[in-house]
């Protein structure tokens, strides 16, 4: 066994530690929001009883429909992409725990939680080999300690949402990327194309990962037409069934998700126009600009009345918009009241020593990201440069679009941690030998010299 492999071994049982550890001892209350209606919970709110419900369902046998709907014949539905559940499902169909008969059970969401930590530990393994594509070993041994103990990764599996999921495609994508210029044959742009539309089907916005990664990859791998025609028919292949199943089983056209009409009605009304609330959402509460009931129809009515709705307030108050967008973009970023997050992450099971502790963690491993961004850029490592920053554009644009909210920003910490190791191992480096230059990245420089033109 190598140094490294048995450096990544040690990496991953910190990892697994850590996620159990947060699972076992931090998810046992008392809860932030322990009651939802009459449902106890089990500090769990929001998208977690939702995700927990549909992969019970999927498990069933019943499809996409209404997860809390009992009737004979519930409702379609497509609140989110589908990806997290369906990972899920085989969970629920081992553990046979259907949503309503055991919902009052305190141990209903375990199975899944634990689900998640797996799936978490491995995302870690997958950012130390993708570090280690960057710049080696000891920057990929780094990348997967940062990962391992960094807050804002290991939250996300503590609980039962679509982060961990949507993390595995984002780091499996930029490594099919890097294997893609490496050596590009169809086979490596075509999964580089399926891994994108799979980013999309894990969160909406990551879709953009086929016109932003996919294709400049496709392109100056391959060098013509016919290769990114490969890519975007791979990432089409994937992402279709879902899109096709959608538009035959709802009255309005729908695609990967009805929860756009919802959030961006929530983030285009007056409470998060101005005020101290600029930038979030007002989704529910006494200010809530979501209707109780929602208007008459399935979920694509209804998410067109909303996006109708939102699309007007925003027309009538342009001139706001650009203060709310940046406010959206700040909040994701924590870089605008960030200490709001602390009591609006409890409102979706984060406890309020959790988001503190990620905010200590946060500001100094961005500041090392932005100087290991500096230190690819001067190396003229352009191509590593965009793989790695592709996540945060898709980041920023889904904030301004939707509303600010640091769980938004998931998708880009792998980047973080890589970029955090390229600045440590650097300075590490320049202390030991201060007059010997940072090496460049050998791997992507021995493979493709013509990347510094």
């Amino acid at each position: 066994m190598s140094k490294f492999a048995r450096a990544l071994l040690l990496v991953l049982v910190l990892a697994a530690g850590v996620r159990v550890g947060y699972v076992a001892f931090g998810k046992q209350g008392p809860c932030p929001n322990p009651i939802v209606g009459d449902i106890p919970t089990e500090c769990a709110v929001g998208d977690q009883l939702f995700y927990n419900a549909a992969a019970n369902r999927l498990a069933e046998g019943d499809g996409f429909v209404e997860p809390f709907d009992r009737s004979a014949d519930p409702a379609p539905a497509a609140d989110h992409p589908p990806l997290t559940a369906i990972v899920l499902a085989p969970v629920s169909w081992v553990a046979d725990r259907p949503p309503l008969e055991w919902i009052d059970d305190d141990t209903h969401l375990t199975h899944h939680r634990y689900a998640m930590v797996v799936l978490g530990t491995a995302l870690v393994g997958l950012i130390a080999l993708l570090g280690r594509r960057v710049r080696g070993d000891t920057v990929g041994v780094v990348a997967g300690v940062i990962a391992a103990v960094t807050p804002n990764l290991w939250v996300n599996d503590g609980l039962v949402m679509s982060e961990t999921v949507t993390g595995l495609t984002v780091v499996g994508a930029m490594l099919l990327a890097f294997a893609a210029w490496d050596r590009p044959t169809p086979g490596r742009v075509a999964a580089l194309g399926a891994a994108c539309g799979l980013a999309g089907l894990a969160r909406a916005e990551l879709v953009l990962f086929v016109p932003l990664l996919a294709v400049p990859v496709a392109w100056s791998a391959g060098g013509n037409r016919r290769v990114v025609l490969v890519a975007l028919v791979a990432s089409g292949i994937v992402v279709a069934p879902w899109v096709l199943y959608n538009v035959a089983r709802f009255e309005e056209p729908t695609t990967l998700s009805t929860n756009d009409g919802i959030a961006l009605a929530g983030s285009n009304c007056g409470p998060v126009y101005s005020g101290p609330a600029i930038g979030l959402t007002a989704i529910t509460g006494p200010d809530a600009c979501i209707d109780t009931p929602h208007p008459p129809g399935d979920q694509s009515e209804v998410a067109k009345v909303y996006r109708e709705r939102a699309f007007e307030y925003a027309q009538d108050h342009a001139g706001r918009v650009p203060v709310v967008l940046a406010a959206r973009v700040g909040r994701t970023w924590s870089l605008y009241r960030p200490l709001d997050m602390v009591s609006f992450n409890e409102g979706e099971g984060r406890e309020r020593w959790v988001s503190r502790l990620g905010l200590v963690a946060y500001y100094p491993t961005l500041l090392a990201a932005i100087y290991g961004a500096v230190l690819l850029w001067k190396a003229k490592d352009r191509r590593t440069l965009w793989v790695l920053l592709v996540p945060a554009i898709c980041v920023t644009i889904g904030a301004m679009v939707s509303y600010g909210q640091t769980r938004f920003r998931a998708a880009a910490e792998p980047s973080l941690a890589i970029l955090a190791a390229v600045a440590i191992v650097a300075v590490f480096e320049r202390v030991r030998n201060p007059s010997t230059e940072t090496p460049r990245t050998p791997s992507l420089a021995a493979a493709h010299p013509e990347a510094d033109r």
